[in-house]
């Protein structure tokens, strides 16, 4: 069940596309945890923190963030707050950029550089999200009371113990990066994105307010 929000039209008809019921039972049972840990804080009227975390923060967990703060704000999900890191910083990755704004994102550059850092909105009403790359325990990420949420094997098998979160939580996606520069990169990165925006909608949708 969705409610009425502001989201960008273009979004919002995305997620209504979405085959949020057809996710497998394998892959429900992997995002459990994260369903858990959002309706223990939604049960408990605490703020949510979720620090999705990958190698690199270029591509995953970026869409992971994004995705997860934008499903929130569709389901009226309160007190969600997402943010994405790296076990290294790098950059975000263009084709990451490219294929949300396709999708109906808007993203401004804020800083160009080797690391440019971006203001990506999915609503007229709501404040950005700061998109950058960054290490999961930089100044910019929560230091206690949230979820470490593992969008890769790498960072799974780094990061053994994250100090001060709650919960760690392994929700790994296939890497668009190996399609880089290659004609098939646009399509892979658009793959990627929607099944990550299906499941963080599924996880949502199963919150019970």
């Amino acid at each position: 069940m969705s409610f009425k929000t502001k989201l960008f039209s273009k979004i919002e008809n995305t997620i209504r596309s979405l085959d949020v019921e057809n996710i497998s039972l394998e892959r429900k049972t992997t995002l459990q945890p994260i369903v858990d840990f959002i309706q223990n804080k939604t049960t408990n009227d605490q703020q949510i923190r979720l620090n999705f975390i990958c190698t690199h923060n270029s591509r995953r967990s970026h869409l992971s963030q994004i995705w997860a703060q934008t499903a929130a704000y569709y389901y009226n999900i309160k007190n969600v707050t997402c943010y994405s890191g790296g076990t290294e910083s790098t950059a975000l990755f263009p084709a990451v950029a490219t294929t949300l704004m396709q999708i109906g994102f808007q993203i401004k550059t804020i800083c160009v550089g080797n690391n440019p850092i971006y203001a990506i909105n999915y609503s007229e009403n709501e404040l950005p999200i700061i998109g950058f790359s960054k290490t999961y325990d930089d100044d910019f990420n929560p230091k206690s009371e949230f979820a470490a949420v593992l969008t890769c094997s790498q960072a799974d098998g780094g990061c053994p113990f994250i100090a001060g979160a709650e919960k760690r939580i392994i929700v790994t996606y296939q890497d668009p990066k190996v399609f880089d520069h290659t004609p098939q990169q646009q399509d892979q990165y658009k793959e990627r994105s929607l099944q990550i925006a299906t499941e963080m909608c599924y996880v949502f949708s199963q919150i019970k307010s």
